[in-house]
Order: structure tokens, then sequence, then C-alpha cells
């Protein structure tokens, strides 16, 4: 259902529609079955404890049916978390709590710049150049969904800001070698 309703390019309240119609019948009755395993199950037993869990989550676990933006999985946010753990160990080499911070700072903006399909490198060549002359009052328009917004207008495509341009973006590096 949720692979129609993305094949479909459904608008939140379509997707809402169609997940009202199918997923909650569904989900009331896995709710109902869940609640009788449990019942009929010793209050230690590994399922059991895994029935309650889920039980004790039903608000959130079926928050996607309340709100046809929410989308159906977490995927991305467990991608981003992947991101981190692996990255674990090059962090506990950053020297200092500041270092840590600006870490933490950067890989921020670049798992922001990948969920938006955005170069990171260009994006923050253009915020590094940028950012000395910027105000503090218009630091915001260089929130990555915000520069990509920019970037794809066509009339403010060389302006960050109404009264300053941009600076020119690097050239890609060339293609290496087969």
């Amino acid at each position: 259902m949720e692979r129609q309703a993305d094949e479909q390019k459904l608008s939140a309240d379509d997707r809402l529609a169609l997940r009202q119609e199918h997923s909650v019948p569904a989900l009331a009755q896995l709710q109902e079955k869940s609640v009788a395993w449990k019942n009929q199950l010793l209050p230690k037993h590994p399922l059991a404890q895994a029935l309650g869990y889920v039980q004790n989550q039903w608000g959130p676990l079926t928050v996607f049916t309340r709100d046809g933006t929410i989308p159906i999985h977490n995927n991305l946010a467990e991608q981003q978390m992947k991101r981190i753990a692996l990255a674990r160990k090059n962090f506990l080499m950053v020297g200092n709590e500041r270092g840590g911070q600006t870490a933490a700072i950067l890989s921020s903006l670049t798992s922001t710049c990948q969920r938006h399909q955005i170069n990171p490198e260009l994006y923050l060549t253009q915020l590094l150049v940028n950012l000395p002359d910027t105000p503090v009052s218009q630091l915001d328009a260089w929130l990555p969904d915000r520069w990509l917004a920019r970037q794809e207008a066509p009339a403010a495509k060389d302006t960050p800001t109404a009264d300053r341009p941009v600076h020119p973006a690097p050239a890609p590096p060339p293609a290496a070698a087969p």
C-alpha cells in the first residue's frame, strides 16, 4: 500500500485516507491478537514482554495512521544513526570538547545535505566563503534546505540574499581515470 502511494505520488491527505482504509483495520486486528496472545503467556515469558512493549508503544507505533506526512518506517533515522555509529571511533580523536562540537555540527550538516541530495563539498565551500560576510540575522538563509531552494530558483540562482551575490562555486574535481 505504501509503495502504491509512493508510485502514485499521493498527497499527504490522500495517503492518510489510504492508510485509514487499509492500515487501521489491520492494526486493530493486530492489537486484539497481541492482547490475547499476551494473556495466554506467563508474565516473564520473553514473548509476553515483547508483546507488552508493543502495547506500551502502540501510540508511537500507529502515529502514521493519524498523519499522512509521517513515513511508515524510520529508515532515514536508522541510516543516519549508522553513519554516527561508524564514525564513532573517529570522533574519539577530536582532541577536545570544542573539536567534538565542531565534528557534530559538520556531521549534522553533511547528513542534512545527503537527505536533500546536495553535494556537501559545494554547499560547504559556498557556506564558508560567504559566511564571514553574512549578518547573524540572515544565517538561516544558509541552512541546506533553504540554500537548495535558492539554487533551484531561476531568478534567485546567484543571490543567497537580496543584497549579496554568491561567490562562484568551485569546479568539480576531474574524474579519476579508469
